[in-house]
């Protein structure tokens, strides 16, 4: 249910300590983080904790989030490439939404 990244790839960890450790230094868990207009901020983050609730198919471990909209944004991902590319499609509506396109 823990996980560590290494190289980009999650790697399941079992020893709660050495998660614990790895957790604390938030840089290790930002995929990436953008402001846009210095109020909308979009933010890409490793989760650490298997977000797949009902057990089906691959861990959900990676979370797109923008931040001052009126409406909440969050999507979640398997791996850090979809990751990636599901935090470009955020900035590109938050870009939208503000008129920075």
């Amino acid at each position: 249910m823990y996980y560590i990244l290494k190289d980009k790839t999650p790697i399941k960890e079992d020893d709660l300590y050495k998660w614990s450790r790895w957790f604390e230094n938030i840089s290790n868990r930002i995929v990436q983080q953008d402001v846009i207009d210095g109020k909308i901020k979009v933010s890409t983050v490793f989760l650490c904790i298997d977000h797949n609730w009902n057990n089906n198919g691959s861990p959900i471990l990676f979370e797109t989030m923008i931040f001052g909209l009126p409406k909440d944004y969050q999507e979640r991902y398997c791996t850090w490439n979809e990751a990636e590319a599901g935090h470009q499609k955020a900035l590109k509506i938050a870009k939208e939404k503000t008129g920075d396109l």
